[in-house]
Order: C-alpha cells, then sequence, then structure tokens
C-alpha cells in the first residue's frame, strides 16, 4: 500500500474501538493512533492487546488506552466506554468492530448458542452505540461542534447468505438496518451513524482458520479486483467515516470487497 491519507480531524479525537486487539480491529487502532488520536479499545486478548499497546508506544510516543472486556456484558462494556472519556476526554467516534464469525449449521443451533450469537454480533453494537450516544449528546457545547460518529461493522455475508452460519448472517444483516435506524435517532444530535461490509480481508485468523489456497484462489475468480483484501484498507475507510470529511454521510452502508458484491 502507498502513503495514504491524513486527515487533521482526527488529530485529538477520541476514538472507542471494540475488538481492538488482532485483525482488522488492530488495523484501526494503529490507523488512528497515527492520526495522533487519542484511541480507546477493549478486546479479550490482553497479549494481543498489550503487544499492539507497547509496538504504538514505542513508534507514536503514545500508548492506547485498552482495558480487557467481554462486550458480551453490556454493563462492563458501558461502563468501559465511560471509564476511557473519563481518562481520555470526549468521545468523538465509536467503532463497533467485534465480532465472532465462527461457522454453525442451522441444525445444531440451540436457543443458547443463538442467543450467543447474537449477544456479540449484534447486541454488543446496540449496546456501545447506546451508551456512546449518550455520552456525545450530553457533552459539553464545544465537544458537540464537531458532532460524533458512530461506524458499525457489518459483513458481505448479509448480502450473500452463505451456508453454515445462519445467526452471523442474521446479526449482520440486522447492523445494517440498526445502523440505518439510529442515523435517524441520532441526527438531531449531529451524531452520524454508518456501516461498513467487508468482504473476505486476510487477517491472520483468516489465514490459520479458513483462507486455505483452494479457498483464496476460488475467491479470486468472484472479485473484480484481483488482490487481497488486508485489514488496513478497511481501517482507511473508518478513517475517512470518523473524520470531518464525512460530516454529511450518515445512514449508509460502505461495502468494500474488491467487487465481489
Amino acid at each position: 500500500m502507498g502513503e495514504c491519507a491524513n486527515y487533521p480531524s482526527l488529530a485529538g479525537r477520541c476514538v472507542f474501538i471494540t475488538g481492538g486487539a488482532t485483525g482488522i480491529g488492530a488495523a484501526m487502532v494503529e490507523a488512528f493512533s497515527r492520526q495522533q488520536s487519542r484511541v480507546a479499545f477493549v478486546d479479550l486478548d490482553l497479549a494481543a492487546a498489550e503487544s499492539l499497546c507497547d509496538r504504538l508506544e514505542s513508534d507514536t510516543g503514545t500508548r492506547p488506552w485498552f482495558q480487557q472486556v467481554d462486550v458480551t456484558d453490556v454493563s462492563a462494556l458501558q461502563n468501559s466506554i465511560r471509564l476511557a472519556v473519563n481518562n481520555l476526554g470526549p468521545l468523538q467516534a465509536l467503532i463497533n468492530n467485534a465480532a465472532n464469525d465462527r461457522r454453525h449449521s442451522p441444525a445444531e443451533v440451540t436457543p443458547e448458542s443463538w442467543r450467543d450469537c447474537m449477544a456479540i454480533n449484534l447486541d454488543a453494537t446496540f449496546f456501545a452505540a447506546q451508551a456512546a450516544a449518550k455520552i456525545m449528546s450530553e457533552a459539553s457545547s464545544e465537544a458537540r461542534k464537531q458532532g460524533g460518529s458512530i461506524i458499525n461493522f457489518s459483513s458481505i455475508n448479509a448480502l450473500l447468505g452463505p451456508s453454515n452460519m445462519p445467526g452471523y448472517v442474521a446479526a449482520k444483516a440486522g447492523i445494517v438496518g440498526l445502523s440505518k435506524a439510529l442515523a435517524a435517532d441520532y441526527g438531531e444530535a449531529d451524531i452520524r451513524v454508518n456501516a461498513i461490509l467487508p468482504g473476505w480481508v486476510v487477517t491472520q485468523r483468516q489465514l490459520d482458520t479458513w483462507l486455505t489456497p483452494e479457498a483464496e484462489a476460488d475467491w479470486m475468480e468472484q472479485v473484480s479486483l484481483k488482490q487481497r483484501l488486508l485489514p488496513e484498507e478497511v481501517a482507511n475507510l473508518a478513517l475517512f467515516l470518523a473524520a470531518d470529511d464525512s460530516r454529511m454521510i450518515t445512514g449508509q452502508s460502505f461495502t468494500i470487497d474488491g467487487g465481489r458484491t
């Protein structure tokens, strides 16, 4: 990748990211840190998070704020957002990235596993947005002038409907509708809400689990741009949606998949 855009409006801006220790989340933590944003993130993977914080502190001179949190614990998640704001200042951007795309056949789904799937892939997005919007709308008049941005991660699986992941697909489709609804609810407070629908992003987890040479060859036949989609490229889209450059964009869904859909 070549040199990417710099967004002056992101400098000093408080950004809270869920699922920020690895993959796309880690790429966003790094991207916002390099924009000189004040970055907070949560994740369950303590070792990966600490390693990322150590590296970014060495590279940028500033250590991201991190707390180990299970985002399916709504109280812990919302408290973490408030704690980050107490440490870093007014919240201007929330990025709901945490998810679990574990494969599951319809026959094996139980009421408990269905609720678990919704808890991580849909519920956490709503309740984080609820807390963030309250904080943004109650901020000082100076902070409110900057508005707020909530970015929710969906997936192109919501459009394609692949087999063996009905709960995940349902949740990610729900995020598209949720983002549209919250954009209408929060617009009067100058809070924008948009969704990002990534394609098959080449993260270490995907390489370790699903992205075999055969699967990648099949994917390349289906996309227009015959290149791997990298976490950093998804992070670049999140930068734009959090910056003032997108201040009149809300209620929209942005697909980044190399032309698969």
